[in-house]
Formats: structure tokens, sequence, C-alpha cells
């Protein structure tokens, strides 16, 4: 650089007119000096290096990605208050039962072959069949914890977040099937953890006598079912039972999903089983704890179990994995869920004038399956109307219980509120602590549950597990609509 400026200093001095040769020479630098030093930057490359840092770090930003969302809880206080059960104690007081009971300890019976891994209401619709084939065979049902997945670790990872594993099953509800008392003077035994039955029925001596469901008639109706396998049960005298249930599950997808199972309607919501169901203490504060969106008449109207939020109507919009199950529904030619299907229930669903076009099929299912935002305002429009017309009461603000996003349940609300309603909530607006987070459905489903009237999706679980409880409460079936 000093080089170049002696120069044009040396070329300045002797005055060179400035369209001159010897001027324009001194601007530009000789051959002799060398040229301004330029980097170039070498391009990135992957290096082994590079590629083992980045692999190394993963873990550390996944692992900082879940802390930020939270650790989920362990319900260990729910856990304890399972322990503590009375009929956990195998030296009972005997101001808590009567004599014969303090001699012969009920008989236990356990489905090894439960599921688990599925959504909470395939879980739950099998568990509440499960223990009412235990109630009406007069022996104790072994319940066991919501399973998500059976890893050693407390939790799991779904959807770039962590989740329990596991989730006892007095965080989720209560009543007979989680080991709640039955009615008044009813003699059934209770029913008991799957922890304690291991106590109990799992040491080196114990041989659980186990009933194959091999020979079971699973082709046939619900009533006969549970018919055959009462009549298998009675007959055991042995005190730890168990089902194996490799060779067929004992109530498959096929008996919810079809009209089998309405057989068993009368008998089920009449037994202690649904009349005693309650949702547990976790759901029933995230209820409570939601009152001024949900805007009960009265305080009690949130506390009463058999008070119903009047004026509100929950509509049950499932998105999500629905968006690539509602066209295969179409193809198979599915039904509504098989207690959706009840005759008393006022909505039929009714493909068959559409079953040699396939595009207005799949059109008529999808309206019913995922619809959309119009189709849905124009549902809740007609409900309104015909329920006022009813002289049933009148209709004012929606629940909308669904997994949809926020800001397309956001449109679905501007859009409600246009077409006349006062107000209108859903599932993303509620206040949850973790615990109840992670229950969030069965919050859900107890809103839906207690609203004045009930919406569903004719071809989900959660529906037809809301319809049933809301017919188990003696809630009128005017109230049960589908979209």
């Amino acid at each position: 650089m000093m080089v170049v400026s002696r120069r044009l200093v040396g070329a300045f001095s002797k005055s060179p007119q400035r369209d001159s040769k010897e001027y324009v020479d001194a601007l530009l630098p000789s051959s002799s000096i060398p040229a301004l030093h330029t980097h170039r930057r070498r391009p990135h490359t992957l290096t082994l290096r590079r590629l083992l840092f980045c692999l190394a770090m993963t873990p550390v930003f996944v692992l900082l990605i879940l802390l930020c969302q939270g650790i989920p809880p362990t319900y260990d206080d729910v856990r304890s208050f399972e322990r503590r059960l009375t009929q956990h104690s195998l030296t009972i007081p005997p101001s808590t039962v009567d004599k014969t009971q303090l001699v012969h300890h009920p008989r236990y019976l356990r489905f090894p072959g439960h599921l688990w891994g599925h959504g909470l209401n395939n879980v739950l619709q099998e568990a509440l069949l499960m223990s009412y084939l235990a109630y009406v065979s007069n022996v104790s049902f072994v319940f066991e914890d919501y399973t998500w997945t059976r890893t050693p670790l407390p939790w799991s990872m779904y959807g770039f977040a962590l989740r329990p594993a596991r989730i006892p099953l007095n965080a989720i509800i209560s009543g007979p099937t989680a080991g709640g008392p039955m009615p008044h003077g009813s003699q059934a035994p209770l029913a008991v953890s799957a922890e304690f039955y291991e106590k109990t029925c799992g040491g080196p001596e114990a041989k659980p006598y186990v009933i194959s469901s091999a020979f079971a008639p699973n082709e046939e109706d619900g009533s006969t079912i549970i018919e055959w396998w009462t009549q298998r049960l009675t007959s055991v005298q042995e005190r730890c039972i168990e089902i194996d249930s490799t060779p067929h599950d004992l109530f498959d997808r096929f008996l919810f999903g079809g009209p089998r199972i309405l057989s068993l309607w009368d008998s089920l919501i009449s037994s202690p089983i649904l009349s005693e169901f309650t949702w547990s203490p976790i759901v029933q504060s995230a209820v409570a704890r939601n009152f001024a969106l949900l805007r009960p008449d009265t305080i009690n109207d949130i506390y009463a179990a058999s008070s119903s939020l009047h004026g509100l109507v929950a509509v049950h919009l499932r998105r999500g994995d629905y968006k690539r199950h509602c066209p295969n529904l179409a193809k198979w030619g599915a039904k509504y869920m098989g207690f959706n299907q009840h005759p008393s229930l006022l909505d039929r669903f009714d493909p068959s004038p559409y079953e040699d076009d396939s595009v207005q099929k799949e059109e008529y299912y999808l309206a019913h399956c995922l619809p959309t935002i119009e189709q849905l305002i124009s549902v809740l429009r007609t409900v309104r109307r015909e329920y006022r017309t009813q002289g049933a009461g009148s209709l004012k603000r929606v629940y909308v219980l669904s997994n949809e996003r926020a800001w397309a349940l956001g449109e679905l609300k501007n859009a409600l509120k246009d077409d006349g309603w006062e107000d209108v909530v859903s599932t993303v607006d509620l206040h949850l602590d973790a615990e109840q987070h992670h229950v969030s459905m069965a919050v859900d489903m107890a809103i839906a549950e207690r609203a004045e009237v009930f919406i569903g999706n004719g071809f989900s679980s959660l529906s037809s597990n809301v319809v049933l409880l809301r017919m188990a409460k003696g809630m009128d079936v005017r109230s049960n609509r589908f979209l």
C-alpha cells in the first residue's frame, strides 16, 4: 500500500496533463507492484469432525426442547390413593365388611391382553365392558394403568413432547371400574389394582386359572358373548383367574363398531358400572377451574353430578388422523359405532343411495366424519332450531372439543359467532395444570357429558362413550345428536 501511495505522489508531483498517457499510467499499478491481497473464504464442507459434533449435540438439543415443554407429572399421590383402597388390605377391619368376607376373599379376574398403546376411548370402552363382565360374574375386576408404552422409563415421547408412559386409572375415572364403591346394599366384590393382584396372585406358589378365548362365540351378539363368559367364570372356584385372549380379542373392534353390541345396552347402562361411573377428582377439578368459560347458571351446576350446563351445546370435531381415516371409512363402507346406532337416537347414517357413485359416497362420509366449517355451522344451526321447536330449551353457547389447531378453531369461532351464537370456546381455551393437561381428553368428555346437548361424531369411540354416559345419567335422548 505504501508503494502505491509513493507512486501516486510521484506521479502527481510531475503534474502531467489529466488526459495524458503518463497521468493514466500513474493511477494504475505496475507489474512490479503486488496486487492487493484478497482472501477467498473456503466453502463450508461437512467434515467428519463436524458430523460427529452434530450427532453428539443432537440429544442435547432434543433434551433442551423437551425440558422447555416440561417434565410430565408422575401421579404418585394417585398411586398412593389406589394402594390404600380398602379392598387392598388383606386384613380388612371388621367394621367395613361382614364376617364371611373376612374368611373368604373374592376371586380376582385379570385380562393380561387388555389394550394398551391406543387412544383413551378405545381403552376405556374395553375396560367398562370387562368390568361389567366381572360384575355380572361376581368376581373382582383387576384394573390396569392407562398405558401408552411399556417402556421402563416413566415417560415417552409423542409429537416432540414428553408424555407419561403410564397413568393410574384413578387419575382419569372413578367408580366401580377403578375400584370405587358399589351401590349401597350390593354384594358385588370391589375392583382391585393390577399391583395388588400381582402381590396376591403372583407369588411362586400361585398359579392363576387361565381361560382361553379360543372357543368363545366371538361372532355372536354382545349379550351372548357375555353369557358364555359368565357361565365359564361362575364355575371356577380358584381365587386368581386370567383370560388368555391370544387366540382372539375378548371384545374386538367389530363388536364395538357394529350393532351386535346393542343387545347389552339396557343391562349395561343400568348396571353400577355406568350408573356409579364418575370422572376422577383431577378431571372434575379441571371442569370447575374453567367455570368462567363454561358459564353455568349457578356454581352448583358445575359440582352437582346430576346437573347440566344449560344453554351449552358441545360438539365433537375430530381432526388430525381423521383426515386420512374418514376417506378410508368410505372405502370400507363403515357405519357408526355400535352404541351410536341405537334406535332411540334421532340421527341416522345411511350411505346406501350413494353406493354406485364413489365420489358422492365419499362426500357423504366426509360431511358426517370430517365436516367443513360451513357444514358444521349448518348442523349447529339445524340442531338449535329443532331443539327450540321441540320446546326443549334454548341453545346459546358452543363448546368445541377438538384436536384441531388453534388458528383453525379461531376461524370456526368467528364463523359461529357470525351465525348468532353468543359465545364459543374450545379445548384450546381451557386453563389446565400439568396433571389435568395429560388427561385433557377426559376433561373434554366431562364437559360434553354435562352439556345440555351433545353433537358427536358417529364414527368416534369418544362420542360413543359420551352418548353412553349421558344415557346412563338419564339425559333426554333428544339431546344426543350426530354430525
